[in-house]
């Protein structure tokens, strides 16, 4: 039975409160490396003497090292963002696991290349674990399914769209060869675009048994290639991540094939204009390559409706016998997963949930977490093809660790290679189920072990389930409907006689809290921008060193060009007429993600509220007196 973490423990702290423990097992990992090295064969003799040592010129390079470190550390304290304080709201950034750090420094110094098993013979190991953790808490089946450590979110993005196109390409392949094309005799073109991905994956196992696959592999997209639009359209959200737009030009699929699809006003995809879109295409015989739903768009942080679009999968193939992949972009919030299962990695249901919640204080009264709809969207995930999901956003892991996984681990060989040079397979007496080349099975090749060895250490201290993670990112969550409280029923801040009121874009739905400042009274939405580009400019990191702001956050525009006029809901809510939205064309926002575990408990946060208006009203008398003076200079000009 797993043991409820304590969160105050995990970390570092805002002012290094563990810093004796942290010390102490930095110092361990380092000194157990040092015996590593001095223990292997023993009776080598030193090649680095005590005479070299003493000699000038080394001496003078070990402080020629010692000034770089030096210059780089006050660089580094002198210009970065402090993403473990919570005075910083803004990215998708927090504090983050001493045991990823330390893991990280430990496994650094082995240097694995998780490239090559060779080369990395226990980190390999470590980064398919952690990919059967993700997969686990997922729902899918870990016998089935596959997963692995990426450089970020916009790589998995890559792979999910590469095994969709490649996936979608087979059927046609197979019809071209001679040796198989009996397999999908009787068979348009159309019904061979459009068939289930699992039925595609079927015929790949037939061709396995007649020792065909490479052969037919070879005239799919990835060898013969395909025209452009053969495969049909991409159907993404208007909040999707730049990352689709570089990975359809990235594998020839073209960025004219991808259609954008509406939000709603919690900037979610609009269920009812997906449908009226998908039904569209299918009526028009046009094949959807694949559907992309966000769980944590990075600008709002919303949950797209997953079951919907499980939903709308399977009345198209039972309507027009016509099916699509379907990939969730849970880059953001694909760790908050792990909230709704049970010490048991079982999801949970809905009132037992609730109720866990309360008995755990995980999530108080008053705080009602999660809505309904983001509830079922997230039990839907594990039906879905593939997931992406970033270990360094809500995962509390530092940088670069993405990931991608995939419910059905056949579909790998529809995009891996091999090179003689550099992969071997298994021995099949091995006896090791881990004992891949994964470099030939995704898109990266060197990739750093150390940050495989960071997720999987935090993955083995927080359970991946209510008892860890749960615990963890409920923090943030609870603080965030506080903090969007707040800024809801926020007094107007005076000053000098004027008044600005602030309000939320929306309630979240979990711990991205959009939000703007207004001059009660001025009715100019280009005001309204400048006004909160200002106030941005002097919370954030823009304008100067970030020890001289009290509070730094980051900042968005919602355009017409993005959303079209879903952000006019909003504007109209401000007060602004529909016409003064038609001029500008798009509404700047501050972007808040309240990802600090350290703001969980009410009285703290009162203070710490009670500070921030403050600062606020700060800033706005900051703003308001370099307005008057630049009124006072033109007035005097």
């Amino acid at each position: 039975m797993n043991k409820e973490v304590n969160v105050d423990a995990l970390f570092l702290g805002p002012k290094s409160e563990n810093r004796v423990f942290y010390k102490e097992m930095m110092e361990y990992a380092i000194t157990e490396h040092m015996h590593w090295r001095s223990g292997f064969h023993p009776e080598d003799s030193a090649l680095v003497t005590p005479r070299a040592q003493h000699q000038p010129d080394f001496r003078d390079t070990l402080y020629r090292t010692e000034g770089i470190l030096r210059d780089l550390s006050s660089r580094l304290k002198n210009k970065s963002v402090p993403w473990f304080s919570p005075r910083y709201l803004g990215h998708m950034n927090a504090d983050t696991f001493m045991v990823s750090h330390l893991a990280y420094v430990m496994t650094m110094l082995y240097n694995q290349n998780n490239c090559a098993v060779e080369a990395s013979p226990v980190t390999t190991d470590l980064e398919l674990e952690a990919g059967e953790d993700l997969c686990r808490m997922f729902g899918f089946d870990v016998s089935k399914s596959w997963g692995h450590i990426t450089s970020g979110g916009t790589v998995a993005n890559y792979e999910g769209l590469w095994v969709a196109r490649n996936l979608k390409s087979m059927p046609l392949a197979i019809a071209r060869h001679e040796g198989a094309k009996d397999l999908v005799a009787g068979m348009t073109e159309h019904q061979l675009l459009n068939m289930k991905p699992t039925d595609v994956l079927d015929l790949t196992d037939e061709l396995k048994k007649r020792g065909m696959f490479e052969e037919v592999r070879e005239l799919s997209v990835r060898g013969a290639g395909v025209e452009p639009g053969k495969l049909g359209k991409l159907l993404v959200p208007r909040s999707k991540h730049y990352s689709w737009l570089k990975a359809m030009d990235l594998l020839g699929l073209g960025q004219e094939n991808i259609v954008q699809l509406d939000v709603d006003g919690n900037y979610r995809t609009d269920v009812q204009k997906m449908r009226e879109t998908t039904l569209r295409l299918m009526e028009e015989g046009t094949p959807i390559l694949g559907m992309v739903s966000v769980v944590g768009t990075t600008e709002e942080g919303s949950v797209d409706a997953v079951h919907e679009v499980l939903k709308l999968r399977e009345e198209c193939e039972e309507k027009f016998g016509s099916s699509f992949f379907i990939h969730v972009d849970a880059a953001y919030g694909g760790y908050v997963r792990s909230m709704f299962l049970d010490e048991n990695d079982q999801f949970m249901e809905y009132d037992a949930l609730v109720a866990t919640y309360r008995e755990s204080e995980i999530v108080p009264e008053g705080v009602v977490w999660p809505k309904r709809d983001v509830y079922d969207a997230f039990k839907a995930m594990s039906e879905v093809d593939s997931i992406t999901v970033d270990p360094h956003k809500v995962g509390y892991i530092q940088y670069s660790a993405g990931a991608i996984t995939m419910k059905d681990k056949r579909i790998v060989d529809l995009i891996s290679y091999h090179a003689a040079y550099v992969f071997e397979e298994a021995g099949e007496d091995s006896g090791d189920e881990h004992s891949v080349m994964l470099g030939s099975s995704i898109m990266e090749g060197s990739k750093a072990g150390a940050a495989a060895a960071a997720v999987w250490a935090a993955h083995r201290l927080v359970p991946l389930n209510i008892t860890g993670y749960g615990h963890v990112i409920g923090r943030g969550i609870v603080t965030a409907d506080w903090f969007a409280s707040k800024l809801a029923t926020a007094e107007p801040f005076v000053i000098q006689g004027r008044s600005f009121e602030v309000r939320p874009l929306m309630h979240p739905d979990f711990h991205m809290v959009n939000f703007t400042f207004k001059e009660i009274g001025n009715d100019s939405l280009a005001d309204h921008n400048s006004l909160n580009q200002r106030i941005y400019e002097l919370c954030s990191y823009a304008s100067g060193r970030a020890y001289s702001k009290d509070f730094l956050t980051s900042s968005t525009s919602l355009s017409v060009e993005e959303y079209g006029d879903t952000p006019c809901a909003y504007t109209s809510l401000r007060g602004f007429t529909d016409e003064e939205w038609q001029k500008e064309g798009s509404v700047y926002i501050l972007r808040a993600a309240i990802m600090t575990p350290f703001l969980r408990d009410e009285m703290r946060f009162s203070q710490y509220w009670s500070n921030l208006r403050d600062i606020f009203t700060q800033i706005l008398t900051e703003i308001v007196d370099e307005e008057n003076k630049k009124a006072m200079s033109h007035s005097a000009a």
